[in-house]
């Protein structure tokens, strides 16, 4: 059993510093928590990324830490298995003789609610100042029951800067500068609305999908390799790739997908390559990676590879490469005859003209605490917002929320519409004024919309602020102030993370959330379960964009990524990636962003701030 332990940590690349005393701790783990020994290794990689624990070495000082982290997770899964019938305290008593003083309360204006939702007013809609506005000092809660996330002490806490500026103030100063400010000259303090551009076709709420055919689905994949294929060559770095599993004595080129020989975790004895139809018949061959000195694999993976298989049987790989220059290759699927005409003319996909500035709050859902659906994470970020005035505010998925508990036990008797009103984003943006922008992205978490990926967007019934409150499909490409942005609320860092296997040389960058990060745009799409009858090329990135949002539940990082955009050596393009990490968290808050863009990113700054 230890051994076995052992092994799991290697596969993950952590080593262990005690090994005798570390083993006989974690063999004690998997005894009293029932975990096996990829469980309890893929748990101790999450709890090394939560907690921020630079380098790949266990020492027995991370293990009581580690003890701990077992026993909140444990705690958390029976809390959400708890029985459906519920347990009245003393908190409904005072909820109920709440809503007895509903008559008496000062009424207020706010969005009218029709038919049962009055029932849920106190709990479900945030309450609005004089004449509808939604300032920062008056937005909150419309319930006298004191929640834990409203008995906090600590508000708006930076957690990480990126390139901080000398002058700017702490976060405290700049609280309280904002509400000693006065609102109306707040409110009439000049702000410019930034241009936005919805880039490629938008799939429509209604659509229909699982329509996809196998059929489909294995053209699909031979096509991105025959894609990745094309591009090695149209660089001018590689020669034509050749059949991987023919027996030959000399070093060879191939381009094929990296798969597993099982239905376990990938590891250095169990990776295949799958070439294409065209060069192999789609056959698989065995990959020894013993030679390589890096390399970073996960299934699905296209990759190109220079090696030799001496007996037809293993292909033994010297040199890997899995990231292909950002190329016009649009020729890749035109017939031969137009992609000859086509292929001197191949040049990098670059930006017809400088992106400007742009300053942008980004947050990523739930939106809510798992103790109720008063949104008052979501209450204090407005509230945030129309204290610094962004540009854009880029809210993600998911708005209502399929994990909540009380949605996962069926204990809500509304609809989904009625727990999180869209009309709050609207009296924001009317308060804020005709420059400000609210970006919407779904989630497949969001209960009541398409749980598909592609996602359509949301149907936003707003013609008043149809203009400033845009919706974007899942994932969703933009321009602002011609910067262009990528966003996905699909967790594919925390899937890659529990996927990638990697080797990494002594002295080299062991930055694995920017590794992970830079494999998305490496490979131009997201490899996850999808109906490919949607929009196959919606899953196509294009070309680098200068901002990257992928929400995760691994903790929140902003950074900066160095990507290969040609075919000359050396010449890279920067893009920035997000992790906004969650709004909130269990009973309490969360992160998100705020991000003030520059061309220069030396010049660009961004902070996680702890709401």
């Amino acid at each position: 059993m230890e051994e076995e332990i052992k092994e799991a940590f290697e596969r993950i690349g952590l080593s262990l510093d005690e090994e005798e005393k570390i083993l006989k701790k974690c063999l004690t783990l998997c005894i009293n928590y029932k975990l096996g020994p990829s469980d309890l290794a893929s748990s101790m990689e999450v709890y090394f990324l939560n907690r921020g624990i630079d380098g790949m070495v266990v020492h027995n000082a991370h293990m009581d830490g580690f003890l701990l982290y077992l026993q909140n997770e444990q705690k958390n899964a029976m809390i959400k298995e708890e029985a459906y019938p519920h347990l009245y305290s003393s908190n409904d008593v005072d909820m109920i003789l709440n809503n007895e003083q509903e008559d008496v309360k000062e009424t207020t204006v706010g969005t009218p609610i029709k038919g049962p939702d009055k029932l849920y007013s106190e709990t479900s809609d945030l309450e609005l100042g004089e004449n509808g506005t939604t300032s920062g000092s008056q937005l909150r809660v419309a319930t006298n029951h004191i929640t834990p996330f409203g008995q906090r002490t600590n508000k708006f806490t930076v957690q990480f800067t990126l390139n901080k500026l000398p002058d700017m103030d702490d976060d405290v100063k700049k609280q309280e500068a904002a509400d000693n400010e006065d609102d109306i000259i707040r409110r009439i303090q000049p702000s410019e609305a930034c241009s936005f551009e919805v880039q490629g076709s938008q799939l429509e709420h209604s659509c229909r999908f699982m329509y996809d055919r196998v059929e489909d689905k294995f053209n699909a994949l031979d096509n991105r390799i025959k894609r990745h294929a094309a591009a090695f060559v149209a660089s001018g770095l590689y020669e034509e790739p050749g059949d991987p599993t023919v027996a030959s004595q000399k070093s060879a080129f191939s381009v094929g997908m990296i798969c597993c020989d099982g239905d376990g975790h990938l590891n250095d004895k169990s990776i295949l390559l799958q070439g294409s139809v065209e060069h192999s018949g789609g056959q698989q061959v065995r990959l020894d990676i013993q030679k390589l000195p890096k390399f970073s694999f996960f299934p699905g993976q296209v990759v190109g590879i220079e090696g030799h298989n001496p007996s037809g049987h293993c292909l033994v790989a010297s040199k890997v490469t899995d990231s292909i220059p950002f190329l016009a290759t649009r020729d890749v699927d035109l017939p031969p005859s137009k992609r000859q005409a086509t292929d001197q003319d191949l040049h990098p996909i670059s930006s017809s003209s400088a992106p400007g500035k742009l300053s942008l709050l980004i947050a990523s859902g739930p939106f809510t605490t798992t103790d109720n659906f008063l949104y008052e994470p979501l209450a204090e970020l407005l509230a945030y917002s129309s204290r610094i005035q962004p540009q854009l505010l880029v809210l993600m998925g998911p708005f209502v929320d399929s994990e909540h508990p009380e949605i996962k036990i069926g204990a809500v008797d509304r609809s989904f519409d009625s727990i999180f009103h869209m009309e709050v984003l609207q009296d924001h943006v009317n308060y804020m004024g005709s420059t400000a922008r609210v970006v919407l992205v779904p989630s497949i978490r969001d209960a009541g919309h398409d749980f598909v990926f592609p996602q359509p967007m949301f149907s936003l019934n707003m013609s008043d602020s149809k203009q400033q409150i845009i919706s974007l499909q899942n994932p969703g490409t933009f321009d602002a102030n011609k910067v262009k942005v990528g966003c996905c609320t699909l967790d594919v860092l925390k899937q890659l993370s529990g996927e990638e296997i990697s080797r990494i040389p002594d002295g080299s960058s062991r930055d694995r959330m920017g590794r992970l990060a830079t494999h998305l745009l490496s490979q131009r799409r997201h490899d996850v379960p999808l109906d490919l009858s949607l929009a196959p090329k919606a899953l196509q990135i294009s070309s680098i964009p200068d901002l990257l949002i992928l929400p995760s539940d691994l903790a929140p990082f902003v950074k900066v990524l160095s990507i290969d955009e040609s075919s000359n050596e050396g010449e890279q393009v920067k893009c920035i990636c997000v992790n906004p990490g969650r709004l909130a968290k269990g009973v309490g808050g969360g992160t998100f962003v705020e991000l003030n863009f520059d061309a220069s990113n030396d010049r660009t700054n961004a902070s996680i701030i702890r709401i």
